[in-house]
């Protein structure tokens, strides 16, 4: 156990080479010998590149949904990876929070704005937000480079034990409908 608490702590260090990145949920992620990220809440594996779902959104951007999972705190949380399909850098990250002005303030350049609607129970489940108003969802985002792809993630109040399935929306991109593991 030890050992692997060691493995953790220095694999959390490294040179980003300056480049701004998506802030991720690392906490709850852990690495295995088979390439894949195990859920240490739910104890479930998850493959990051494993396509579960894709959003197609305006200026040629896809989110490509990997794990959707509910977890013991009573939160669901979307993981995925953004790309950039077109040719040239994408800058319109403001367009994918929401409206309240409670984000306008908290979350600068965040995917705020996703939501998870529950069509059988009728209700729509925004991210998360903490006592200052800021996301539980990647931040910091800038910029995406034309061919490039970069992790995000939003956390969500889970729906009802019952509710395995739920619709994802992000301002911009289409609406896909996505299954909750855990």
């Amino acid at each position: 156990m030890a050992a692997a608490l060691a493995l953790a702590v220095a694999g959390c260090g490294g040179d980003d080479g300056g480049e701004k990145t998506a802030k991720t949920p690392s906490s709850e992620k852990s690495g295995s010998s088979d390439g894949k990220q195990q859920d240490t809440a739910a104890g479930e594996q998850t493959d990051p590149n494993a396509k579960l779902a894709v959003l197609k959104g305006a200026d040629s951007m896809e989110y490509t949904v990997t794990s959707v999972v509910r977890d013991n705190g009573g939160f669901v949380t979307v993981t995925g990876q953004m790309k950039n399909t077109g040719s040239e850098n994408f800058y319109g990250v403001p367009s994918w929070r929401g409206n309240e002005k409670e984000i306008l303030l908290g979350s600068g350049d965040a995917v705020s704005g996703g939501t998870l609607v529950d069509q059988q129970g009728k209700k729509r489940y925004y991210v998360l937000r903490d006592t200052e108003g800021r996301c539980l969802c990647s931040t910091g985002i800038s910029k995406i480079e034309a061919g490039k792809s970069i992790p995000v993630f939003m956390q969500f109040p889970a729906p009802p034990e019952g509710t395995s399935q739920v619709n994802l929306s992000i301002p911009t991109f289409d609406s896909v409908a996505i299954k909750i593991s855990g």
